[in-house]
C-alpha cells in the first residue's frame, strides 16, 4: 500500500497521512520519508503531510465526540467506573494531549478520547495542527541535513 500510496506523490501523501492519524494502523511517517525521497518538493511535503494528518486527527477526534458512554459499556464492555478514571487522567493533561496525537498507536486514542471527554474542540485543533506540523518539520529537516543518506547502501 505504501508503494501505491508514493506513486501518486502529494495526494498519496495527504490520503496516507489522513489515513494514518485514523484508527487505520498505518504508518505516515515511511510514506512521507518516501516522497521527500521521491523528489516532491519539501515544503509542499510539511503542508500537505500535515493537513492530512491533522484532518485525519480531527476525524478522530470527532469519531470520539460522537461516542456515547453506553455504547463503549455495551460494546467495549468497558464500565463506567473505568471511564471515569479515564476521565480524570484526561482531565489531568487535558488538551495538552492533544500536541502527542502524532504518535503512532496511542496517538490515535488521544484524539479519540479528547473528543469523548470533550475536551475544548478549538484547542485541541490547534494543538492537534502544532504537534502534527512540528513532527513532519523535524522529518524535513532531517531529511534536508541528510538527504539521500537516509537510504541504506545497495
Amino acid at each position: 500500500m505504501l508503494d501505491f500510496l508514493q506513486s501518486y506523490g502529494l495526494l498519496g501523501l495527504f490520503l496516507g497521512s489522513f489515513l494514518a492519524a485514523t484508527v487505520v494502523p498505518f504508518s505516515s511517517d515511511a510514506l512521507y520519508a518516501g516522497v521527500l525521497l521521491a523528489g516532491c518538493p519539501p515544503v509542499a511535503c510539511l503542508l500537505v503531510g500535515t493537513l492530512g494528518n491533522w484532518l485525519g486527527s480531527l476525524t478522530s477526534f470527532a469519531i470520539g465526540w460522537l461516542g456515547k458512554w453506553e455504547w463503549i459499556e455495551r460494546w467495549l464492555h468497558v464500565s463506567r467506573e473505568k471511564l471515569e478514571r479515564q476521565r480524570h487522567r484526561i482531565d489531568r493533561w487535558g488538551v495538552w494531549l492533544a500536541l502527542l496525537t502524532w504518535l503512532p498507536f496511542v496517538g490515535d486514542v488521544f484524539a479519540i478520547a479528547l473528543g469523548f471527554y470533550r475536551i475544548s474542540p478549538v484547542k485541541s485543533g490547534l494543538f492537534m495542527l502544532l504537534g502534527k506540523f512540528l513532527r513532519f518539520l523535524c522529518w524535513t529537516l532531517l531529511f534536508h541535513l541528510t538527504g539521500w543518506s537516509l537510504l541504506p547502501s545497495v
